[in-house]
């Protein structure tokens, strides 16, 4: 089985689908060349921060995607979940791997969700893998997990307060270590 470029992964997933994905932020091409997902090392990142040719999934349908990915295209492996914060824009965007085990590139399907209000459900009942991830991402940037059997921290410890991989976490002022 051949892995879909992303643009008709995209329709297939539409059409079986339907309100499962977020509206599109196109990276503006350029010159006629096909737009990157990210941009090389010392180029300008894109005007739009949240601009991706990658799947944006609504974070309530994350579960439902992931599940056809599985049943229907052949991902059989999440091999990665991820947060990245993007403060001036107010939101967290959860980025999931999905790999086939026969070979082939990740495919990368995005959820954003709000800084005030970082939940979306886990896919931990359906892909066991996910567990410690959906923790770290949980432990380290306050994304909740509905559904997961054992959320709680993994790296730090339970009087922890705050979240260090934000990006308004302070940087100065640890409060944590003894004065000497």
């Amino acid at each position: 089985m051949s892995s879909p470029a992303s643009t008709d992964l995209r329709a297939r997933l539409a059409a079986a689908l339907p309100g499962a994905l977020a509206p599109p932020r196109p990276l503006a091409a350029t010159d006629g060349a096909q737009p990157r997902s990210h941009p090389k090392r010392g180029e300008a990142p894109p005007a739009d921060p949240l601009a991706t040719n990658d799947i944006v999934v609504l974070p309530e349908r994350i579960v439902d995607v992931a599940l056809h990915l599985r049943d229907a295209h052949g991902y059989q492996l999440l091999s990665n979940i991820t947060a990245v914060d993007y403060l001036t824009e107010g939101v967290f965007e959860i980025v999931y791997h999905f790999c086939r085990l026969e070979g082939g590139p990740p495919l990368p399907i995005k959820a954003r969700v709000p800084r005030d209000a970082p939940e979306l459900p886990s896919l931990t009942p359906a892909w066991p893998g996910a567990d410690f991830q959906e923790r770290e991402a949980f432990d380290l940037f306050g994304v909740v997990f509905r559904g997961h059997p054992n959320l709680r921290r993994i790296y730090l410890w339970d009087e922890f307060e705050g979240f260090p991989m934000r990006k308004d976490f302070p940087k100065q002022g640890d409060k944590y270590l003894e004065e000497a």
